[in-house]
């Protein structure tokens, strides 16, 4: 019989094109490989493969090529990850299937922040990733993506100076607006990745 879903942890990665999802993955995914722990990793799209081709890329030779997929959601990417996440739970299936020893799935998908939050069938913790670059009033503008995920992800911080964003702003709106917690990041020189690591322990694989 096949396993389900719910014999491995599950953790959604939000946030709109461009906000630095794909490289916080880059950052994190070798970090939980370093710790001992089977990941695996699908990417949501709506025709292509393209994103989960990057990350095969950029895991070769610390995650199996087997275990980077790429979902095709036919529709708007945040269907498959709330209305109707049965493609993205088939596909953490197959994964259970040829890997049962598997620890942990992260889930990306793009979307803006009005749309892209995770069915909790689908993920057990969520992360939604913004960049600075997308504006300062972004966390105040209340969106469920920013709103509603387990941790916030502010990225792309070393651009701040350049496109008129105060953090001390951000940080504010942001902890006027949410319940959890906020971690400001710079994946490129992977500053903050580390909280954000902490919070996935602490959250998911030690919940």
């Amino acid at each position: 019989m096949s396993l389900t879903h719910r014999d491995v942890a599950t953790v959604g990665v939000g946030g709109p094109v461009g906000s630095g999802k794909t490289s916080l993955l880059s950052e994190l995914v070798p970090r939980l490989r370093a710790d001992g722990l089977d990941v695996g990793v699908i990417a949501n799209d709506v025709l292509t493969q393209e994103d989960a081709n990057v990350l095969r890329e950029r895991f070769a030779g610390v995650v199996p090529e087997d275990l980077v997929a790429g979902v095709e959601t036919g529709a708007c990417p945040h269907t498959g990850i709330r209305e109707d996440p049965s493609v993205n739970l088939a596909q953490i299936d197959a994964f259970l299937d040829a890997h049962p020893e598997l620890d942990l799935v992260l889930v990306e998908s793009g979307g803006d922040n009005l749309a892209a939050t995770f069915n909790p069938e689908l993920a057990d913790y969520s992360l939604y990733v913004i960049s600075v670059a997308e504006g300062e009033d972004i966390p105040r503008k209340r969106g469920p993506g920013v709103v509603e995920c387990d941790l916030l992800v502010v990225n792309k911080t070393d651009l701040a100076p350049h496109v008129g964003a105060d953090l001390d702003v951000m940080r504010q709106d942001a902890e006027d607006v949410r319940d959890g917690p906020t971690v400001f990041t710079d994946c490129k020189a992977a500053e903050g990745v580390g909280a954000v690591y902490d919070h996935i322990e602490r959250g998911v694989l030690f919940a």
